[in-house]
């Protein structure tokens, strides 16, 4: 019989992909649970325009990932911070504070999460971190962190 599934099936398929399964299975587990609907016409219909809307955003929100990319090239955020003696800081340089700088000073809106920091910024200076904006799309973020006065 095949069904279309509304939910991840282990060992089936996932939500919105059309699968034979067997009739038993269907009409005594899947279709009571409302974890399936069977495979109409009608039904068909309603997956195939919501796969096309799914692509349609998907291709939005990576045009608007590679935007973002873009803007950063252009951009340095600075931050200032307090210092001890040599030049070191009190303290690192997060990734909360760099999204905020972001924020602040360009508009530019990325969660701390997708920011990578491979070493802590514990110095005066400048830095490339990396903006991981999802679909594979890697941006560089530069950073230069000057002393509070």
């Amino acid at each position: 019989m095949k069904v279309i599934l509304q939910q991840d099936v282990k060992g089936h398929g996932k939500k919105g992909q059309m699968v034979e399964v067997s009739e038993g299975y269907a009409r005594n587990f899947l279709l009571p649970r409302k974890i399936a609907v069977p495979a109409t016409a009608d039904a068909i219909n309603t997956m195939n325009l919501k796969e096309k809307a799914r692509l349609a955003d998907e291709a939005r929100r990576k045009a608007e990932a590679e935007a973002v990319a873009e803007k950063l090239k252009e951009c340095q955020v600075k931050l200032t911070a307090k210092a001890g003696t040599g030049g070191r800081l009190f303290g690192a340089v997060t990734t909360k504070e760099i999204s905020e700088g972001l924020q602040k000073q360009y508009g530019i809106d990325i969660p701390k999460q997708k920011l990578v920091l491979e070493d802590p910024i514990k110095a005066f200076g400048s830095y490339e971190v990396k903006a991981r904006l999802g679909f594979e799309i890697i941006a560089t973020v530069y950073v230069a962190v000057f002393e509070e006065k």
